[in-house]
């Protein structure tokens, strides 16, 4: 078979011209022409995560320009009325984003059947602010004295074992006598082993001067105890006494004695002038007793031992509360002076007549601050209007045409979170971008001088990028603020010294990378300067990773901001986003929005920057030309 077609002759007809009948010319080109950028922009926006992150990088930027310009929310004037309000982008009620707070395990007011909060605010402002509340069905025991508790018992304690003291509670000193039947009335509480201590022997007696009457000689008897004092006058011969009722507990060398009153109730006949006093000496709720301080004047009881709380009872509750309506509403009644009603009625927000009084009241336009007058006070000898006490909506006084919403809530300084995050994440974006520029653009021309032209002009130029490495940044700022002061020239100067270095050092290695491919030294035959070389052939090849790592370099530069301030050490005289972010981490555990909005802020501008980096970087490759 091989031998046939070796020896096999073509003849003419074996072959046939296939375009024999067409006219054979060059194709016209379909595509159009197109440059190095504009096929760089068509292959980024084939990139759709770039896209978005340009997209989002794009709002931030917008909003770092507008939201400080445009809201007129106060960031620079302290307001502690104001402060550590919650995000509010919905109404109260919704459940979410709404401006309440959600409070757990919280001390329950029954007198007033509220929680029990801060006395800045009244009973008023706190129920009209109340959106839920849930209060434990059961109470809970301390051992604390706490002015929501009740009953309880009080807890008689001798000081110390080893000491030998006695625990000694005495009453202000008070008349008794035969006539009036005085009694008195002891609830004690038989519990071992309170606080790792031992119930002890106790004793109950009258003292009047250095005269003892014994009412109960010590005992260890805990039941209910109800002594007759008029009886004990009488088989001491006296016919009245002005004395003071001890009660003894008797210390022991073994352990620390103590022991448990629940009540100690002194009575009387109605007849007797002294009953008012006996039933404020008297023990009816060990809570309360425990609660007055020893320094106030109802404090009737002294103790040389220690006093304290057993059991006291006391309820918890979980509740939601509208920040807004507590600070903003119209729950307190505020009292006005004359010349301001006065000026309203001038100004036409009212009508109000002192001589008819509160119901004469009038309200005009919505630019008045009350609603309804409860109250006026009078002068006692022009007989004209003092003042009057009205109710209306806070937000007014304040100066608020309607009841403003913070998105991010308010800080501690009542500042808006929101405006104050922008604003200081404006100064560090032009804290960044100007870093970034000085250190891409000196990175770059050193890089590629160190890289292109190598030999003992690189390693000069990498000895000095060592050296100045070696020294950390952290040490250059702190010099930088100490000799030059703590200013924005101050942290770019001391960002950029080291900054360039990292660019340089990419620049180097892509320029070592390119120098001697083929078409670089066929440029270079042909006569290309070494500029040409630079520019022209080199350079746009290594673009893409020095873009990316410098696109990179804003972000860096905010957060070494951010860091700075967490070691007092931030941009001081304008507003700062590490400098906010700084103030706000000692509330994280209780009002997190303070740090975890702004951070979601940070988190999107670093996703952003990196997205768009990379983006770049593909979209400037010269090896992806043409590429879909």
């Amino acid at each position: 078979m091989a031998d046939t077609e070796k020896n096999r002759v073509f003849k003419e007809d074996d072959f046939v011209l296939i375009q024999q009948d067409k006219r054979v010319t060059d194709t016209k080109l379909e595509t159009k022409p197109t440059t190095f950028l504009r096929d760089a922009l068509r292959r980024f926006r084939k990139n759709k995560a770039s896209v978005a992150g340009s997209y989002i990088l794009g709002i931030l930027i917008i909003l770092t320009i507008l939201v400080p310009s445009l809201s007129s929310a106060n960031i620079t004037t302290v307001n502690s009325a104001e402060a550590f309000l919650a995000p509010k982008l919905f109404e109260a009620g919704t459940g979410f984003w709404d401006g309440t707070r959600k409070i757990k395990h919280v001390v329950y007011d029954k007198d007033n059947e509220i929680p029990a909060l801060s006395e800045k605010n009244s009973v008023a402002s706190i129920k009209s602010a109340l959106v839920d509340i849930k209060i434990d069905p059961e109470p809970t025991k301390i051992d604390a004295a706490n002015p929501y508790g009740e009953g309880g018992a009080v807890m008689l304690t001798t000081d110390s074992a080893v000491d030998n003291k006695n625990a000694l509670m005495y009453s202000k000193a008070t008349s008794f006598d035969t006539k009036g039947n005085y009694t008195l009335d002891v609830v004690f509480r038989d519990e071992d082993g309170v606080n790792n201590c031992m119930l002890g022997e106790y004793a109950v007696y009258l003292m009047a001067g250095d005269e003892q009457i014994m009412l109960k000689d010590f005992s260890r008897d805990y039941s209910p105890l109800s002594i007759n004092i008029s009886e004990a006058l009488k088989e001491a011969s006296l016919d009245s006494i002005r004395a003071q009722v001890f009660f003894e507990v008797k210390s022991s060398a073994e352990s620390v004695n103590y022991i448990l009153i629940e009540s100690a109730v002194l009575s009387a006949d109605e007849s007797v002038s002294n009953a008012e006093e006996l039933a404020q000496i008297s023990i009816s709720d060990a809570t309360d007793f425990i609660n007055v301080s020893d320094t106030s004047d109802l404090a009737y009881w002294s103790c040389t031992g220690r006093k304290g709380i057993h059991d006291s009872l006391i309820y918890y509750c979980d509740y939601v509360i509208d920040t807004y309506d507590l600070v903003y509403g119209q729950g307190d009644v505020v009292t006005y002076p004359a010349t301001e009603v006065n000026r309203w009625i001038e100004a036409g927000y009212c009508l109000y007549d002192y001589k008819v009084g509160p119901e004469s009241f009038v309200k005009l336009t919505d630019d008045c601050p009350i609603d309804v007058v409860e109250d006026q006070a009078i002068m006692g000898i022009t007989k004209k209007l003092s003042s009057i006490t009205a109710r209306g909506w806070a937000y007014k006084k304040m100066g608020y045409d309607k009841m403003p919403k913070f998105l991010f809530g308010t800080d501690a300084s009542g500042f808006d979170l929101f405006k104050r995050a922008f604003a200081g994440l404006r100064t560090s974006l032009i804290l960044g971008i100007c870093t970034a520029a000085f250190c891409f653009c000196f990175g770059l021309i050193w890089g590629s001088i160190s890289g292109y032209f190598g030999g003992n002009v690189d390693i000069l130029m990498e000895r000095f990028c060592d050296i100045l490495g070696g020294v950390p940044w952290i040490v250059v700022m702190t010099i930088c603020i100490l000799h030059l002061g703590n200013n924005f020239f101050t942290y770019v100067l001391a960002l950029c010294m080291t900054g360039w270095i990292g660019t340089a050092a990419r620049t180097r290695t892509q320029f070592y990378r390119f120098k001697g491919r083929e078409y670089v030294l066929a440029s270079r035959t042909l006569g290309s300067s070494d500029a040409r070389l630079i520019f022209k052939h080199i350079l746009p090849n290594s673009l893409g990773t020095i873009v990316t790592s410098s696109v990179l370099m804003i972000p860096s530069s905010i957060f070494s901001e951010a860091t700075l301030a967490y070691l007092n050490l931030g941009l001081q005289g304008r507003q700062s986003f590490g400098v906010m972010m700084s103030n706000n981490q000692p509330y994280l555990g209780v009002y997190p929005n303070l740090v975890i909005f702004p951070a979601v802020v940070m988190a999107l501008m670093m996703i952003s920057f990196n997205l768009f980096g990379n983006g770049l970087r593909d979209a400037l490759n010269p090896a992806l030309k043409g590429s879909e």
